[in-house]
């Protein structure tokens, strides 16, 4: 694992990763090189002669004591070759007092007068650990999440705050406990990207004086009550009942409204029943355990002509 180690909570199952922001040295290969570029020469011109005998050490002594004593000297010098990375900036203290930012790249710092803080200044991802809260209407619910920041300014960032991903951390977390305090359960559940922009947007303003940028916030996960929980299943289970028994009446109105209108052309074109009859017989005709008895629908309708002349011819008598 190079980028980041991957910790797990033990409060079931979710695993957080911690991200390694720590620098990289890699102006190691360049002090080296700088270093025995010089020392090397050095010790061979104030050794001399390539033999090991008493004499010659003796002859040569007091050069090889000042060939120690520059290459201490050179060592300390060397060792202000710095190399910073792409997304690293080196924040600069003279004696102390912040002067200047340099890199990315190699650049030198004086040994003894000046020291440097190297800065990430890549989007960085700060986790939010599980945060117990009481929403506006009263219900304990447990939230975790993800702030996602970078550094702006990396002077302000040394210098105005002891430990920037700490210090964002808490107050992330406290913004998320105020934001979550005035608001009701409904709206964490429906309205999570305007609570992430309201979370967002406190920590940004306050860590805007730090030299940071808040990217974005997303809240990962919503704990609530069991109880709460069964309530809450029960009323969505409740809901789907209700828009189903909705949807079944309003299926049997329109299909009323629809057989009415078909009972009303029907009834002011017969052919249009007849057709209908007909369309129905040979349905039914299509399955062999089925007994078809045809009736004629002339006869029916003779004999409904002649009832009605009978009533006619009766009312007629009777008066």
């Amino acid at each position: 694992m190079t980028s980041s180690e991957i910790t797990q909570e033990r409060e079931g199952s979710r695993v957080y990763a911690t991200p390694n922001v720590e620098h990289v040295s890699m102006g190691g290969p360049i002090r080296g090189i700088a270093f025995w570029a010089i020392v090397l020469p050095l010790w061979l011109f104030a050794y001399g002669k390539p033999t090991f005998d008493e004499a010659t050490l003796k002859s040569r002594a007091p050069f090889l004591f000042g060939a120690v004593i520059a290459s201490f000297v050179w060592s300390k010098v060397v060792s202000g070759i710095r190399v910073a990375a792409e997304w690293e900036k080196g924040v600069i203290l003279t004696f102390g007092k912040f002067s200047e930012v340099r890199g990315s790249g190699v650049f030198y710092v004086m040994p003894f007068v000046e020291t440097v803080r190297f800065i990430d200044t890549r989007v960085q991802v700060i986790n939010i650990p599980r945060q117990r809260a009481i929403t506006k209407d009263n219900v304990p619910v447990v939230i975790d999440g993800a702030l996602f920041l970078s550094v702006k300014n990396p002077g302000l960032a040394v210098t105005k705050v002891q430990d920037y991903r700490f210090a964002t951390s808490q107050y992330a977390q406290s913004a998320l406990r105020d934001v979550v305090g005035s608001s009701n359960l409904d709206e964490l559940l429906s309205e999570r990207e305007k609570i992430q922009e309201q979370i967002a947007s406190i920590v940004g303003e306050k860590v805007r004086d730090w030299g940071l940028g808040v990217d974005s916030i997303q809240l990962q996960d919503f704990d609530l009550p069991e109880d709460l929980k069964k309530v809450m299943s029960r009323q969505a289970s409740a809901e789907r009942e209700k828009r189903a028994t909705i949807t079944k009446a309003e299926g049997d109105r329109l299909a009323a409204i629809n057989l009415a209108e078909a009972a009303k052309l029907m009834a002011e074109n017969p052919i249009a029943l007849e057709l209908r009859t007909l369309q129905t017989i040979d349905g039914l005709a299509g399955s062999p355990s089925n007994t078809v008895l045809l009736y004629p629908m002339e006869l029916g309708n003779a004999l409904k002509f002649l009832g009605k002349g009978m009533q006619e011819s009766n009312g007629l008598a009777n008066e």
